[in-house]
C-alpha cells in the first residue's frame, strides 16, 4: 500500500485537515477528513482497479460497514475508473 494513494488528486481550494493509510475489509484505504468552501467531511479513498469487482452499491455497502460513519450520513460516491474512487461522508457546514 505505500505508494497506491501517492497520487490521489486534491481539489483546488480543498485543505486537507488529516490523512491515514489504512485497510477497510481487506481492502486498502486512504481515509482523509478534509475542508473545502465551509464545508468539513471526510472521505474514504480506494484504487479503482481495488474495488473494480464491485458495484456502487457494494462499495458503499462496504464503506458504511466502518463505524466512522455517522448513521444518519449521506454519502457520495465518485469513480474515476483510472484512478481512484471517491466516498465521502459525514458532511458538515462550518
Amino acid at each position: 500500500m505505500n505508494n497506491k494513494f501517492n497520487a490521489v488528486p486534491i481539489e483546488k481550494g480543498t485543505n486537507i485537515l488529516f490523512g491515514l493509510n489504512a485497510t477497510l475489509d481487506d481492502y486498502d484505504v486512504l481515509y482523509q477528513m478534509w475542508n473545502w468552501d465551509g464545508v468539513t467531511a471526510e472521505s474514504f479513498i480506494f484504487l479503482s482497479s481495488d474495488i473494480a469487482d464491485l458495484t456502487d452499491e457494494e462499495v458503499k455497502t462496504l464503506a458504511k460497514s466502518s463505524p466512522m460513519i455517522k448513521t444518519d450520513s449521506d454519502l457520495t460516491m465518485n469513480r474515476h475508473e483510472e484512478s481512484y474512487t471517491f466516498i465521502n461522508f459525514n458532511f458538515k457546514a462550518d
